[in-house]
């Protein structure tokens, strides 16, 4: 990769790119403003894990769009094999899934220039295909959370969903979710920062609120 770029960091601005789609141009994050986007690469077209990978997150996007949440893929393929794979996936069947269409947009970067940016192309895995990469970006165009797959590993969609809403609820209600949390399942509150709050904590007879220690504390959530 070259020296020129580096990968962006959790906290970072999204870097910003203009890009030719399967649904037309878009500057990207300001096209996305006010929304969370999760940006994401594969490595080829026409490729089998992608392509399981892009029928599950075409058969989800109204999950994601009530998250106010949009999908953007990218791959260093053209856009007319963009277009001829996305026409070839209606026609396949797995795992439920018959028929799907592929609305969200599909950048073309034969340049390489998107995927250099967000640290895509890794050379001990392929110098010519970009990893599996996901790039969770929030509504200010700021980046919350950075996930990546080997060329050989499809992504758990579930948990991609999971993270989104996970990071929705935190920005809402000023928690963090603890190891292996759903929507529904108690959250935990900050950390106490002086020695005083955390013996009110310790102490407290709030029956919505509960600690396992003064850094360990929990509030109690309704389930979904």
């Amino acid at each position: 990769m070259s020296k020129n770029y580096r990968m962006p960091l959790i906290g970072d601005p999204a870097p910003a790119f203009t890009a030719t789609t399967t649904q037309g141009e878009i500057n990207f994050p300001a096209d996305y403003e006010g929304k969370w986007v999760i940006l994401f690469s594969h490595p080829a077209d026409f490729t089998p894990v992608c392509t399981t990978e892009f029928m599950t997150f075409a058969s989800m996007m109204d999950e994601f769009k009530a998250l106010n949440t949009e999908l953007v893929g990218i791959s260093v393929d053209s856009l007319y094999a963009h277009i001829a794979w996305l026409r070839a996936i209606q026609n396949l069947e797995w795992n439920g899934m018959k028929g799907v269409e592929v609305t969200f947009p599909l950048i073309e970067d034969i340049t390489m220039n998107v995927a250099k940016k967000y640290g895509m192309i890794q050379p001990e895995q392929s110098t010519t295909q970009a990893v599996r990469a996901v790039f969770v970006i929030d509504p200010a165009g700021k980046v919350r959370a950075i996930l990546y797959y080997p060329l050989t590993t499809g992504r758990n969609f579930d948990e991609i969903k999971r993270i989104i809403v996970a990071l929705q609820k935190a920005d809402k209600d000023a928690c963090a979710t603890p190891a292996n949390w759903q929507p529904g399942d108690d959250v935990i509150v900050p950390t106490a920062g002086s020695c005083g709050v955390a013996k009110e904590r310790m102490e407290s007879t709030d029956a919505n609120q509960y600690c396992l220690d003064w850094y360990l504390c929990f509030r109690k959530e309704k389930k979904a």
